[in-house]
């Protein structure tokens, strides 16, 4: 026991500076006729009933003798070959670093959705693919609507009455379905419809579709609720004004139109001339749609509305073509940079 202790003491106390005392180090404790094998063959003379403790004894200082040997040459080995370096110059200016941004949808999704969710709206997500009972029958289409046709909707062949969402009032649909009233709930999503691809129109965009149904919902509260989301959006200085309109799930309808910021109401190619734009469609819920999932028609009313995110982001940042949203230019894309910040 007192000849391993001494030579764990040699091997903690072995200066090792170059590659001869490296070796020299190697020869002592590591080589066949090193001090530390020595002991090995000394295990046989032990008493049976402390050979194994006399064996782990000497693995260990073998063990240590052979991590101090790792560790010399390691540090011999990086100091003989290191080679010249050059040192950068630490007051050179830093390299440019390319910063992404977000695209300009998602900017105004983003900003939609906080509007609406400070005056208690709350977002609700669902898929693409929908069926025809939550796109439409539900919504109070007849069978014979011109929005069945093939010429607006994307159908999947393997089922007639599977589609890709036309609009995002299937999460209304299943939102009604899911909870009672109230019910204070905004969609936002991306939908299809078969349309020819113009500057004002797109097959694929975005939308962001409203619902409000509580006890004595009126259209006063619909028209005070869009009115402060255009101001919020637009500016203070910005009208409004509904136009009498039709759609199958909400009675009475209308248009809401905003004063075109381009050309402050002088008229231009946005707004054909007219000084005005629309932004979105609104209006009471009808009561056979609340029938038709389950809340009581006769205690309850709503509102709805549904603004095309595109168009939004049109007026927002005065572009005039639809098509460079979906275009993935870099270029125009760079633009965003300051209002992803």
């Amino acid at each position: 026991m007192k000849s391993i202790e001494e030579i764990k003491a040699e091997i903690e106390n072995f200066k090792v500076e170059n590659a001869e005392s490296l070796e020299q180090f190697r020869l002592q404790f590591l080589s066949k006729k090193s001090e530390i094998q020595s002991l090995f063959g000394q295990i046989k003379n032990i008493a049976q009933e402390n050979r194994k403790e006399f064996g782990q004894l000497v693995n260990d200082l073998r063990d240590l003798a052979q991590n101090s040997y790792n560790r010399y040459k390691a540090v011999i080995e990086s100091t003989t070959n290191t080679k010249t370096v050059e040192i950068p110059d630490i007051t050179r200016p830093a390299a440019r670093q390319t910063v992404g941004s977000m695209h300009p949808i998602s900017i105004m999704m983003n900003e939609v959705r906080q509007i609406f969710e400070e005056i208690g709206f709350s977002a609700v997500e669902g898929p693409d693919i929908e069926d025809d009972w939550h796109v439409f029958t539900a919504l109070n289409f007849a069978e014979e609507h011109p929005a069945r046709d093939m010429q607006d909707t994307f159908f999947i062949k393997v089922r007639p009455d599977v589609l890709l969402r036309t609009h995002t009032s299937s999460l209304q649909v299943r939102t009604m379905e899911s909870q009672q009233p109230p019910i204070r709930v905004i969609c936002p999503g991306r939908v299809f419809r078969n349309e020819a691809i113009t500057s004002r129109a797109h097959c694929i965009f975005h939308q962001v579709e409203g619902l409000y149904i509580a006890e004595n919902v009126s259209f006063a509260d619909m028209k005070q609720t869009l009115l402060y989301f255009a101001q919020r959006m637009f500016g203070n200085e910005v009208k409004i004004r509904l136009r009498p309109s039709y759609f199958p799930f909400t009675e009475p309808s209308a248009e809401v139109d905003i004063s075109c910021n381009i050309c402050g109401g002088a008229g231009c190619n946005l707004c054909k001339h007219t000084g005005w734009v629309e932004i979105l469609g609104c209006g009471m819920v009808d009561p056979n749609v609340l029938e038709n999932c389950g809340i009581d028609s006769n205690k309850y009313s709503g509102f709805a509305f549904g603004l095309g995110i595109e168009r939004m982001t049109m007026l927002k940042y005065k572009t005039n073509d639809i098509r460079l949203y979906f275009e993935n230019d870099v270029r125009f894309l760079q633009q965003f940079k300051a209002a992803t910040k």
